[in-house]
């Protein structure tokens, strides 16, 4: 059996007696950043005296930066500001979750916001209607580490019958994916669906249809309430892309890719002008597919190579595939298949926009 956290075992009943309580006029407000190491989420709650009715209504605020990796303790606050709101499916409605960017004590962008320059990017093209859909891998661990279901000593039967696998033999951990994906339908996330990934005890959900800068907001989002189901399971979720050495499936995170003329009649001979523009600047998008410069992408071989450009219709081994049915109606998306599970969503949509659409270099941010 996995090794779960001490709080699971806490009483859920004596905690519910507290949560029921009424909360007269005020309003819970959950703020959520991304941290330092530009994979982590950090939260904190205040307590505001009516309920917001849109992102203008919740005021910035301020942590120390020097305790989540984002400044010097001679120097250490950092400004949180709103730029999305969601309901609460933990403490639920009238309490909301804030997505927000972090600026540094001169209000200029930490080193790992990347959604204001994504922003810039994403309001240049907007005429173009472009729409992300990604698909986010995970694998569920005990909190030693361990994969979640797997024997204590040794391996669970080689892959094959876990992807979209059914039976307590072949799914791990079933609740928390059923569970997470409830929270993100309540929260206004928009997730598109999940099922049971490659290895045993790993996962995947889809977020999108989402436009512009909306789909990096989405994906955080939903990466928060999977960590925070998993918190109340006592288990962990992590996005490590090779979780586990040897003949195990890594994990990506899929992007699908659609602009306006792609969607419409004819909408092909644009999917194909896209990918040649991407191949043209395969190695860049490698290097900002991951937060480590590639080498996650080197570690995961989650399906395409990292090293060679490919594409083809319904080939999910290459870098860029075609659906077969985006290729019968000859309009729709394509589907990028390099970046990592660990992936920043803001990186990766900016990277794909700046070079299909912009035809400029995407690998710095303009901050």
């Amino acid at each position: 059996m996995a090794a779960v956290s001490p709080s699971s075992h806490l009483s859920k009943a004596v905690r519910q007696q507290y949560m029921s309580l009424p909360q007269g006029e005020t309003c819970q407000v959950t703020y959520v950043w991304i941290d330092g190491t530009g994979e982590g989420l950090r939260s904190k709650t205040r307590t505001l005296y009516s309920e917001p009715k849109s992102i203008e209504d919740i005021p910035e605020w301020n942590f120390d930066g020097s305790s989540t990796y984002q400044a010097e303790g001679s120097n250490s606050d950092m400004y949180l500001i709103p730029v999305c709101m969601f309901k609460d499916p933990f403490t639920l409605d009238p309490n909301k979750l804030v997505f927000c960017e972090v600026l540094k004590y001169n209000r200029l962008p930490a080193e790992t916001n990347h959604r204001l320059s994504c922003s810039k990017v994403m309001e240049a093209v907007k005429e173009h209607c472009i729409w992300f859909g990604m698909e986010q891998e995970y694998t569920l661990l005990g909190v030693d580490g361990h994969p979640f279901g797997w024997p204590t000593n040794g391996y669970p039967a080689p892959q094959g019958p876990y992807y979209c696998g059914v039976g307590a033999n072949n799914a791990y951990g079933r609740d928390i994916v059923e569970c997470h994906y409830k929270a993100c339908l309540y929260a206004g996330v928009k997730i598109y669906g999940t099922n049971a990934e490659v290895m045993p005890s790993q996962w995947e959900f889809q977020v999108g249809p989402c436009e512009g800068i909306e789909m990096g907001d989405h994906l955080w989002v939903a990466r928060y309430l999977l960590h925070r189901v998993c918190e109340d399971f006592g288990v962990v979720a992590t996005l490590d892309p090779k979780p586990m050495v040897g003949n195990w499936c890594g994990a990506g995170c899929h992007t699908n890719v659609s602009t306006k003329e792609m969607r419409e009649k004819g909408g092909l001979q644009h999917i194909e002008q896209a990918i040649q523009k991407l191949s043209k600047k395969h190695a860049k998008h490698i290097h900002v597919y991951d937060p480590h410069g590639g080498q996650d992408n080197i570690r995961c071989h989650a399906t395409s190579r990292f090293d060679s450009f490919s594409a083809g219709v319904a080939n999910h081994g290459a870098s860029i595939c075609i659906p077969r049915q985006v290729y019968q109606e000859k309009r729709g998306y394509f589907e990028d298949h390099h970046p990592a599970a660990n992936c920043d969503p803001y990186t990766v949509t900016r990277a794909i926009v700046a070079t299909c659409l912009l035809d400029t270099d995407e690998g710095e941010d303009s901050k």
